[in-house]
């Protein structure tokens, strides 16, 4: 795993849904980490410069709307490949989740192939 491994950002406040993330991108060799919500996402941003996020919209503190926007206004972090992840499935939440900068749109539930997809996509 080494130097290599890429580091994704969990950001979910649902336990299950993390786990779920954790449970298949750990088999691949990805190095995780977990926020549970906007603020301590763009805290751990800062801190860990990760290579890619995996975003949910419906957040407390700060939303992944706000979240994403804080991303791409700052130079640091205006680069970061953004997955946004979420349940919300209509074609406007995508359009509008694309608009705010994100790389990709995952709608929940997904699988474990359209996670692997997503992430390989982007890294």
């Amino acid at each position: 795993m080494g130097q290599s491994a890429k580091t994704i950002l969990l950001v979910d406040d649902s336990p299950s849904e993390l786990a779920l993330m954790n449970a298949t991108l750990k088999k691949r060799g990805y190095k995780l980490v977990a926020a549970s919500n906007g603020e301590e996402a763009l805290e751990k941003l800062t801190k860990l410069k990760p290579d890619l996020v995996l975003l949910d919209v419906i957040l407390p503190k700060k939303n992944g709307f706000q979240v994403i926007r804080q991303i791409r206004t700052s130079p640091e972090t205006r680069h970061l490949k953004v997955v946004l992840v979420s349940g919300k499935s209509l074609d406007t939440d995508r359009y509008w989740g694309l608009k705010q900068g994100a790389d990709d749109y995952l709608t929940k539930p997904f699988t474990g192939e359209q996670l692997i997809a997503a992430v390989t996509k982007h890294l």
